[in-house]
C-alpha cells in the first residue's frame, strides 16, 4: 500500500528547504547548430583557445550541464574523469521531467558501493552483496532544491533524496550536480551523487 503524502512532504521540507537557487541546473541539452561532419568542443577551460578535452558530435543529446560561467556563454559539463566546458550557444535545453525527480536518474556511491537508477521504464537498486533489485514505486514529490522518491524494494521501503548541490564521489574528479541519500528507514543509509546522463 503507498504510504501517505505527507510523510515524504515533511520529510522533503526538512531535508531540502531553502529558497530556490540554481533551479534550472543541473539539466539536459542537446547539440544544435553544428555541421554535419563537424563537432562541438569540450574544453578545459571556458575559452576557445583551451585545449579540448573531447568532442560531442552534432545531434547529441542528454549533455548534462552542471553550471554556467556568469556571462552565461559557457556549461561546465561532466565527463568520466574531471569535466569540461562547452559553449552554450550550440545547446538547446531538452524538455524537463514532467515527473518530480528528472528521469533518466543514475545515482551511485561508494563505500559501500551502490547505485540506483529511475528511468521511464521503471527502477532498480543495486549493491555488489544484494545484487539487482526491482524497485516499485510509492511516490515521490518535489522541492525547492530536490525531491523524495520511495519505492517498494522486495519487502522494504527505500527512500531516495535527491538534493541540487555539488558532489563528489570520493574516488575520480567527475563533477556531479546533485547529492543522493538512500535510507531503507532501518539500519541502511547510503550516501551518493547522481546523474543526469550515464556519460
Amino acid at each position: 500500500m503507498p504510504p501517505p503524502a505527507r510523510p515524504l512532504a515533511l520529510a522533503l521540507a526538512l531535508l531540502l528547504g531553502g529558497a530556490a537557487g540554481a533551479q534550472d541546473l543541473p539539466a539536459r541539452f542537446s547539440v544544435t547548430g553544428v555541421a554535419a561532419g563537424d563537432a562541438l568542443n569540450v574544453r578545459e577551460r571556458p575559452d576557445a583557445a583551451a585545449r579540448v578535452l573531447g568532442t560531442l558530435p552534432p545531434g547529441s543529446t542528454g549533455v548534462e550541464v552542471l553550471e554556467t560561467t556568469p556571462d552565461g556563454r559557457w556549461g561546465l559539463m561532466p565527463l568520466r574523469e574531471g569535466s569540461g566546458w562547452v559553449a552554450m550557444q550550440f545547446l538547446a535545453p531538452e524538455a524537463p521531467a514532467s515527473t518530480p525527480l528528472p528521469r533518466p536518474l543514475f545515482c551511485r556511491g561508494t563505500e559501500p558501493f551502490w547505485a540506483l537508477e529511475v528511468t521511464s521504464e521503471g527502477a532498480a537498486f543495486s549493491t555488489p552483496e544484494r545484487g539487482e533489485v526491482p524497485l516499485r514505486q510509492h511516490g515521490e514529490v518535489a522541492g525547492f532544491t530536490g525531491g523524495v522518491a520511495a519505492f517498494d524494494a522486495g519487502g522494504e521501503t527505500l527512500d531516495l533524496t535527491v538534493v541540487r548541490k555539488a558532489c563528489s564521489d570520493g574516488m575520480s574528479d567527475r563533477s556531479y550536480g546533485l547529492a543522493a541519500m538512500v535510507w531503507n528507514r532501518g539500519e541502511l543509509f547510503l550516501e551518493g551523487c547522481c546523474a543526469l546522463s550515464a556519460r
